[in-house]
């Protein structure tokens, strides 16, 4: 898992290296990494570094710095590198070594001939110290860009010029990104790469920063963040493995009530295949037991594709409702037993008709941005619209999250994940076959599954349901971009459930 947190906090962890005098050892180191990742890109596009022509941009700052000991790192394996100065003169020591190898510092009329032969950008303009409203030489110098390489968006970064984009190498973040919300400004740089340093900036993974960021490349300084907290984890691969709940095969006294029962209140008459997929992605994810409450006519179709699923009420470790607009009364009755025996419940589509104050026991709600509008207009004065939660669905998924008192899972392209504390999870972006009608029934049923299980599980932690829930975004999204339709997720899933269970290689490659 990786940890984003906000530039203050990163200062503040930065602080007691630069008071001790390190601050010329973390730059060289910073420049070390960075030069690492552009020389691994060079080659990756040219076969070698020698002859690549790279351009250096810089401020006045430590960005600037970092960048022009990496680039002089570049000229001593050959590289063609110039240095444009977008805003003040350069950092003094990282220019004087940029010169001493060979480096050349060009005037700001001639950056257009530079930026369209070269094969490499280093944006070391502004870090994460920059104030928001970016200086007008900036912004001009961007826009500038931005015309010359024929993109027509607000990004500033190469389209392409003789049909292949030019990569962009971000220093700590690109410029125009706010380090901490990801908000960008009106013209910004679009990377095709970040290498932070020190720890991992919120902004990049948060929508906007994410969406500009490009590979974000992490290099150690031996910052100590463990006085901060925070506020966006990010769920991978390996969180999968480790922390997916599985059944115990060294435990002989395993058995369904032990792998986990949920209870799920999904489909109607109208949307009688909601029930179907909702049933589909929970037994994938690997439940002991399946309840579900519906009518006659809804259930059927459940039961001729999964006879095992047990009709009616009774003991469960979760509960998941809404898909496909079920009767009230029937998940009304879900939400008094969740609440009266405290066990967690997802809360999809219809269920969130039915929210109007928060519940006493864990809450996963599962809205998209239009459910989301609908939902905060019932509890808070001066409710966003949908436009404005899809501007700034952070924003709106933290406040849903404080007023509810539990965990809102915003979907959309990038889904978020946001506690009441404020703290968020990003699983990711997921892909664009995820935009189909269904989906989010097999999701709900996954994360039902995952309360059920890890609440029943041993050493399993239920206590963290943002991130429990995390983990099935990261599953759901893995499966659904090798399919077409929202019946092909569920059988995805499981073939990726049973080779976690299984573990080693073939769990890796699940998740590959």
């Amino acid at each position: 898992m990786r940890q984003g947190y906000t530039a203050a906090a990163v200062r503040r962890a930065e602080a007691p290296l630069l008071a001790a005098g390190r601050g010329e050892s973390l730059m060289r180191t910073a420049a070390a990494g960075l030069a690492t990742v552009c020389r691994r890109v060079l080659t990756e596009r040219l076969g070698t570094v020698t002859g690549a022509r790279v351009v250096v941009l810089t401020g006045p700052g430590n960005n600037g710095g970092d960048a022009l000991f990496a680039a002089a790192n570049l000229v001593s394996r050959g590289a063609l590198c110039v240095c444009i100065p977008v805003l003040s003169r350069p950092h003094e020591a990282g220019l004087e070594e940029f010169r001493r190898v060979g480096g050349r510092l060009v005037d700001r009329e001639d950056a257009p001939a530079y930026l369209l032969g070269a094969d490499l950008v280093i944006d070391g303009i502004l870090g994460i110290g920059a104030r928001p409203g970016l200086p007008r030489e900036v912004a001009g110098f961007l826009r500038e860009w931005q015309d010359l390489v024929g993109n027509p968006g607000a990004g500033a970064a190469p389209g392409p010029v003789d049909g292949e984009a030019v990569p962009v190498v971000a220093v700590d973040v690109p410029t125009g990104v706010d380090a901490t919300t990801g908000a960008l400004e009106p013209v910004h740089v679009s990377a095709s790469h970040t290498v932070t340093f020190g720890a991992d900036k919120a902004g990049m993974f948060l929508p906007g920063g994410a969406d500009v960021a490009g590979e974000v490349v992490y290099v150690d300084l031996g910052f100590d963040m463990h006085g901060e907290t925070p506020v966006v984890e990010i769920p991978e691969a390996t969180d999968v493995l480790d922390r997916w709940p599985l059944p115990e095969t060294a435990n002989r006294g395993v058995h369904k009530y032990s792998r986990g029962v949920l209870g799920l209140v999904a489909g109607s008459s109208r949307y009688p295949g909601a029930a179907v997929l909702s049933t589909a992605g929970a037994v994938s994810a690997g439940v002991g037991m399946l309840r579900l409450l519906s009518n006659p006519e809804t259930a059927w179709p459940v039961l001729e594709r999964y006879p095992e699923v047990v009709m009616g009420a009774g003991r469960v470790q979760a509960w998941a409702i809404g898909p496909g607009a079920p009767e009230p009364p029937l998940m009304r009755q879900a939400i008094t037993d969740a609440v009266s025996h405290s066990l967690p419940i997802v809360i999809d589509a219809g269920g969130l008709d039915l929210l109007s104050r928060p519940l006493d026991t864990s809450s996963l709600m599962t809205p998209h941005a239009g459910e989301l509008a609908a939902l905060l207009a019932r509890v808070i004065t001066g409710a966003p619209s949908r436009e404005q939660i899809e501007a700034e669905p952070v924003r709106y998924a933290v406040r849903a999250a404080q007023a509810l008192e539990g965990v809102v899972l915003l979907k959309g392209r990038r889904t978020i994940i946001a506690r009441p504390d404020g703290t968020v999870v990003a699983p990711g972006v997921g892909a664009a076959n995820l935009a189909t009608a269904g989906s989010g029934d097999v999701l709900t049923g996954i994360l039902g599954a995952l309360c059920a299980t890890a609440g029943s599980h041993p050493v399993a932690e239920i206590t963290d349901l943002a991130f429990l829930a995390g983990l099935g975004v990261l599953v759901h999204a893995r499966a659904g971009a090798t399919v077409t339709h929202a019946s092909g997720i569920a059988p995805v899933v499981e073939r990726t459930v049973l080779r976690l269970a299984e573990g080693g290689p073939r769990a890796h490659e699940a998740l590959s």
